[in-house]
């Protein structure tokens, strides 16, 4: 069974960084998928970044050139650095996985994504 855990969210100042981290376990293939997404209260969940197994990576416009997403293969673990922090990032922050890698999906969609962590909280002030 595959389980995901976020760790590393708090509570920052505007300009502030953070790194999160989420821990994956049950399966040993390197060949996946995987993505950061936030959901703020009252809105819909959005994809922040994704990574697939070639380490081709995509990121959602608002966060380009602030957040860097990477991965160890050999921790199974998926890391999201997050600079220059705005009130706006507030949210639930959420990693998600999938295998085997079905190719670029991943990179732009959320409906491709089956296995979900319980997310960390981020939240940024002024």
């Amino acid at each position: 069974q595959v389980q995901l855990v976020e760790s590393g969210g708090g509570s920052v100042q505007s300009g502030g960084s953070l790194r999160l981290s989420c821990a994956a376990s049950g399966y040993t293939s390197s060949s996946y998928s995987m993505g950061w997404f936030r959901q703020a209260p009252g809105k819909e969940r959005e994809r922040v970044a994704a990574i697939n197994s070639n380490g081709v990576t995509s990121y959602a416009d608002s966060v380009k050139g602030r957040f860097t997403i990477s991965r160890d293969n050999a921790k199974n673990t998926l890391y999201l650095q997050m600079k220059s922090l705005k009130p706006e990032d507030t949210a639930m922050y959420s990693c998600a996985a999938e295998y085997p890698d079905p190719g670029d999906w991943c990179l732009s969609s959320i409906a491709c994504f089956r296995y979900w962590g319980q997310g960390t909280q981020v939240t940024v002030s002024s």
